[in-house]
């Protein structure tokens, strides 16, 4: 993949990606390709949003739970099947082009922005 185009470093603050605990995951049975339904925990400023993602070679309900992932939480929700995505779990294609979610390798508070 191409390195994209350069941008202003007030573009990227543009860009307002948080930690945040999955709390609840389910299997989303009615998307297209696997994919699970989270409920994630930005803490008490923004609480809880809901979010779709194809995450189910690497994971299951039982291992994402309890979890600390990253999301951009200020895009506009996006209707996908029954399900209302409210913000955007954050991951990276492995060789199989499967996804692996962005880590957070130390605890830190739900909520906090990405710098």
């Amino acid at each position: 993949m191409a390195l994209s185009d350069e941008i202003a470093f007030d573009d990227f603050l543009k860009v307002d990606i948080r930690a945040g605990t999955i709390v609840e995951t389910e299997v989303f049975p009615e998307a297209r390709k696997p994919a699970y339904k989270l409920q994630i925990d930005f803490g008490p400023e923004i609480g809880i949003k809901k979010s779709s993602a194809q995450i189910t070679v690497h994971y299951t309900p039982e291992t994402l739970k309890g979890r600390q992932v990253m999301a951009v939480v200020n895009f506009p929700p996006r209707q996908i099947g029954p399900v209302r995505s409210e913000v955007l779990t954050l991951g990276y294609a492995d060789e199989n082009g499967d996804i692996v979610l962005a880590a957070i390798d130390k605890p830190v508070p739900d909520g906090e922005r990405l710098m």
